[in-house]
């Protein structure tokens, strides 16, 4: 037996104490699989005196986390701090400085700077993994770059914050309004204090931008992800979705696609859409996570599990170790740095495509046909078309009503035109509500 990979980790949160129970549960297992014991001999928190259910007495203790790096007996460190700068980004580059390998589950260090740390360990011949940073235990980035290598990847997109997940299919089962529900995600610990990076969407961009570089071989681009949350989500969206045979989903999608002058562009957005209830994305519901790749060969495939939890996201940081036990390194995105493709992103207004809008409006003479009218301006075709008065906790005022409007395909530049034609209309009450289709 080969002597044992030895490793650091910072980080004693819910991941971190998975990992080690984990790892001493199914010792043996991992051994004959690794070829090699992955041994902890090192960890690192903030708080050294709290009790997190795992005897730590065994393992060094390092009150600079950042030192880790540093330590002759450590083979590998496993970053779980968070967090796209500090300590977390200073321990990643001084590990793979150093030569050793690093696995993290850190999806705002790798989606911020991602390229910066595949360089170094590139450059030191050392490992740098991040399963656990995209879908929590499912095992989607290996997929990609193992299992549909020998494939174009035409689109992948999908289910990628298991927060927003929760909210939206709670409110679907229960008929309650976001705010609610919100309230009761927080109180269940599905929810963080400040939920903003989860229901703003940003979570689900730092995901998707991995993603699509992993996917398509181009550089990482975060800042090119358009990021729209669910906070304007109310019942009455997801009670008419039901009626047309939709549920809502936030989802994260990214392809890539060749311009008039041959330039290749990266299209990425996160946004909650209508899902067909006949498509395998629209029955994931509660926490679950869920990932599909289109490929030129292999066709669609459906990736799906936990996309949080001590237990899934601690199984795919030990994937990584066992990975690197067995002396897998490889391109962090699947293909050199140097070879990564620069992808501007896409223009956005000649896709193709239906969607369903909503409008809070007065209830005046006149409100509907101006937005008709607006619409038809613009070339917008209207396959249907509903008003309905609404309570104020949904509008804000009892004296306003919702249009829910579904159009037929056509391109996105139709409805952003419209919908400036109607900008600082006394109709409005609200700022209109866009949701894509997906029924495919």
């Amino acid at each position: 037996m080969s002597e044992p990979l030895r490793i650091a980790l910072a980080g004693l949160g819910t991941v971190g104490g998975g990992v080690i129970r984990l790892i001493e549960t199914n010792a043996d297992l991992i051994t004959r699989r690794a070829g090699r014991r992955i041994e902890i001999v090192a960890v690192a928190a903030r708080d050294r005196s709290k009790d997190r259910g795992v005897d730590l007495s065994r393992y060094a203790w390092e009150d600079d986390m950042t030192a880790m790096a540093a330590r002759e007996d450590v083979d590998v460190v496993v970053e779980l701090v968070g967090g796209s700068d500090g300590p977390a980004l200073t321990l990643a580059r001084n590990t793979l400085a150093a030569g050793k390998d690093l696995v993290t589950a850190n999806k705002a260090m790798i989606a911020n700077h991602g390229l910066e740390l595949a360089d170094l360990a590139e450059k030191a011949d050392a490992a740098l993994k991040f399963e656990a940073a995209v879908a929590g235990g499912i095992p989607v980035i290996k997929g990609l770059k193992e299992g549909v290598a020998a494939n174009e990847i035409n689109r992948v997109y999908g289910i990628l914050n298991g927060t927003c997940n929760y909210i939206l299919s709670t409110m679907e089962d229960t008929g309650r309004d976001f705010g609610d529900v919100l309230a009761e995600a927080q109180a269940k610990g599905y929810a963080e204090a400040d939920p903003t990076f989860d229901i703003d969407g940003i979570d689900a961009a730092h995901k998707l931008a991995i993603l699509s570089s992993v996917a398509f071989g181009t550089k990482i681009d975060f800042k090119g992800v358009a990021a729209t949350g669910i906070r304007r989500i109310v019942a009455a969206d997801i009670a008419q979705a039901d009626v047309l045979g939709y549920y809502i989903r936030l989802i994260g999608m990214a392809d890539t696609e060749v311009d008039a002058d041959g330039n290749r562009r990266l299209f990425q957005r996160v946004q909650p859409h209508l899902v067909h209830r006949d498509h395998p994305l629209a029955h994931v519901d509660g926490a679950t996570n869920a990932v599909v790749a289109e490929g030129n060969f292999v066709g669609r495939l459906l990736f799906q599990g936990p996309g949080a939890g001590d237990g899934p996201t601690a199984s795919a940081v030990v994937a990584d170790l066992i990975d690197i036990a067995r002396g897998d390194i490889g391109a962090p995105f699947s293909i050199p740095v140097a070879e990564l493709a620069e992808a501007p992103p896409a223009a956005t207004g000649h896709r193709i495509g239906s969607a369903y809008l909503r409008f809070t409006v007065a209830d005046r003479p006149g409100a509907l046909a101006e937005i008709t009218a607006a619409m038809r301006d613009a070339g917008v075709s209207i396959e249907s078309l509903i008003q309905k008065g609404t309570p104020g906790a949904a509008a804000g005022d009892a004296d306003n009503v919702l249009v829910h409007m579904v159009t037929h395909d056509g391109p996105e530049s139709a409805i952003t035109q419209a919908l400036a034609l109607l900008d600082g209309s006394p109709c409005l009450v609200q700022p209109p509500v866009v949701l894509p289709i997906l029924d495919e």
